[in-house]
């Protein structure tokens, strides 16, 4: 696996401190509210697990799984949502936790869905911010890190179901996905 990194963006203890970071302005921003907080399964659960641990609020948590990529390494322009919530969202506070942002497409499509679903608001937090991609504008309300226009793995966020489990954020060699 280390083979197919070409090189390490975010190390451990700057994801922590950048987890700490975020963490601290929701809770500053919602403090005594209560949150649904809403991963977007399976890329942002580790940073989700991460983030909620650091927000001294009342909150839920819920997952969607939804794509727009399928086996692809580019959005197909059609969001499929796959997983819907279990909670009811009606008059809450819902913060969308994303691992990174690419398009735009999914994060935009998934905030009016909320939206039309009663939420009283719907925040957007990413832990990666990929701008140069963006085909669709959108408000990212709490962002980790802007990142190159380059494929990235690690700390949740996978290619081919595979190098989620690295504990940095780290790029991937371009032979690796362009077999």
């Amino acid at each position: 696996m280390k083979n197919d990194i070409d090189k390490v963006l975010f190390d451990e203890l700057t994801l922590a401190n950048k987890v700490k970071e975020i963490g601290a302005l929701i809770e500053q921003d919602f403090k005594g509210k209560e949150l649904v907080v809403v991963g977007i399964l399976k890329g942002a659960n580790i940073f989700m697990s991460d983030l909620v641990r650091k927000i001294n609020c009342p909150l839920i948590m819920d997952f969607m799984v939804v794509s727009s990529y399928g086996a692809a390494t580019k959005s197909s322009g059609v969001v499929k949502i796959l997983k819907d919530l279990d909670s009811d969202i009606k008059g809450k506070t819902v913060i969308i936790v994303e691992d990174i942002i690419d398009t735009g497409l999914t994060l935009s499509y998934l905030k009016e869905y909320l939206i039309n679903r009663e939420a009283a608001e719907v925040k957007l937090c990413t832990l990666l911010n990929k701008p140069s991609g963006r085909t669709k504008p959108i408000h990212i309300d709490y962002v980790g890190f802007d990142v190159p226009d380059e494929f990235i793995v690690g700390y949740g966020i996978d290619y081919a179901e595979k190098y989620r489990n690295l504990p940095v954020i780290a790029t991937l060699k371009r032979e690796v996905y362009e077999k």
